[in-house]
């Protein structure tokens, strides 16, 4: 079944077993977790996926895997038991897709490869009115402390644990994304840098080094943020006052529940990265 996305296509195989959702549903799931990427990135980041449904155990939308390979290729398993519901508030289709646009690195700097997912992935599905801009800050706050340093760290390119693979990856792409508008006057922003580094040609089919995406990530924005941050973490551990960053940027967990101030010195560039609906 091929279902065009944006001008680009992809080809997908629904499992042969009998699950809870429809076919109908499974395109549709398909269809969303595109259209975010598509949204966030300006196309669909190559011309041919191959999607390969398989079906899981349980309720929930399991293990997904992006590979190289047939110039791209996403795995991903849906609980036999899903309900409607599993698809449209599912987040691994959305990140395994977004793993599609960014170049495959070297094994010690696959932090900013699944970074770059896990920080994108609530942010293009909330540009996209997917989830409510609260749900993204609510994941940020409660998720990236995960990603700081602990002791004995050596900085990202020589810790490879989950929690600095993943929301330290995603620490660092937020700490840029406020770091370039801030210099910018908030008129760019890491989604610009990442657009670029795509249209240089910067897919999960080729291989660059760390050095050229950030070289080009800052080209397009005109500051160095990147490459300067990279410098200073890459083997050091460098911790973020997280609680001064969501100060700054007006947004609080209070009482379980997201609250905003407006009046925060970062506000603007709260609501550039993540624009309401």
């Amino acid at each position: 079944m091929v279902v065009p996305v944006a001008g680009s296509e992809i080809h997908i195989t629904l499992p042969d077993e009998q699950l809870t959702v429809s076919a109908q549903d499974l395109l549709q799931w398909v269809k969303s977790a595109a259209g975010a990427v598509v949204g966030y990135y300006g196309r669909f980041p190559i011309p041919h996926l191959t999607l390969r449904i398989r079906a899981g155990r349980g309720d929930r939308i399991g293990h997904g895997v992006t590979f190289p390979e047939g110039g791209g290729l996403i795995t991903v398993a849906v609980g036999r038991e899903s309900e409607i519901d599993a698809l449209r508030n599912d987040w691994v289709l959305t990140h395994e897709m977004i793993h599609l646009a960014f170049p495959s690195m070297a094994e010690n700097h696959h932090w900013i490869e699944e970074g770059i997912s896990t920080y994108v992935e609530p942010v293009a599905r909330a540009q996209a009115g997917q989830i409510p801009e609260a749900a993204v800050w609510r994941e940020f706050i409660l998720n990236m402390p995960k990603g700081e340093p602990a002791p004995g760290d050596k900085g990202f390119d020589n810790t490879p644990t989950w929690g600095r693979t993943y929301w330290g990856g995603a620490m660092f792409c937020l700490i840029a994304d406020v770091q370039i508008r801030e210099r910018t006057q908030n008129r760019k922003g890491l989604q610009d840098s990442l657009r670029a580094i795509l249209d240089h040609g910067g897919i999960i089919t080729k291989d660059w080094s760390i050095e050229r995406a950030f070289a080009v990530g800052d080209q397009a924005t005109r500051t160095d943020t990147l490459q300067s941050l990279y410098k200073e973490m890459r083997d050091k551990p460098i911790p973020i006052d997280l609680g001064d960053l969501w100060r700054k940027l007006g947004v609080a967990l209070i009482n379980g529940e997201i609250v905003f101030n407006d009046a925060a010195a970062d506000a603007p560039i709260r609501k550039a990265i993540v624009p309401l609906h």
